[in-house]
């Protein structure tokens, strides 16, 4: 398994919890997403994950217990070993969630909720009291362009 950031720092020894949730996709998968721990009241923290990423080995096991972390899919990028990155992200999007469907992904898996609803949008971004920081907006028809802003 390969966990890297946006910058290519590996990350795997850091959350034990995710590479244990491999099992649960296809081979030759590849997500693209967020890593997120959240607090005691459902609010992300944004300190805890950067704690745990300082963590290794038994260090990283134990913060793990009291601070696991989950993987927000955002997007795939590799199914089965196909490569998706060409595909409109319309069929990406259901192709991700024919993922979770399929699978029955849990923890630490979590499908980023997706909508073309501009009052849904509107709702989303006044949750700033859990954390959020704002919304992703992808082209239906575009394919993925990685570190590109539309």
């Amino acid at each position: 398994m390969v966990l890297r950031s946006r910058r290519g720092t590996e990350m795997a020894a850091s959350f034990p919890e995710i590479v244990a949730g491999i099992v649960q996709l296809p081979d030759a998968t590849a997500f693209d997403g967020e890593l997120v721990v959240w607090d005691a009241a459902g609010r992300l923290t944004f300190e805890r994950l950067r704690y745990r990423l300082a963590r290794r080995e038994a260090g990283a096991a134990r913060a793990a217990q009291e601070w696991p972390t989950h993987f927000v899919a955002f997007d795939v990028l590799r199914l089965s070993g196909t490569d998706t990155t060409g595909w409109p992200y319309r069929r990406r999007r259901a192709a991700l969630e024919s993922v979770f469907a399929a699978r029955g992904l849990i923890a630490p898996w979590v499908l980023c909720p997706s909508t073309t609803d501009p009052d849904t949008v509107r709702e989303w971004l006044t949750w700033t009291s859990v954390g959020i920081e704002g919304v992703l907006f992808k082209r239906l028809d575009g394919a993925y362009r990685p570190s590109v802003r539309g």
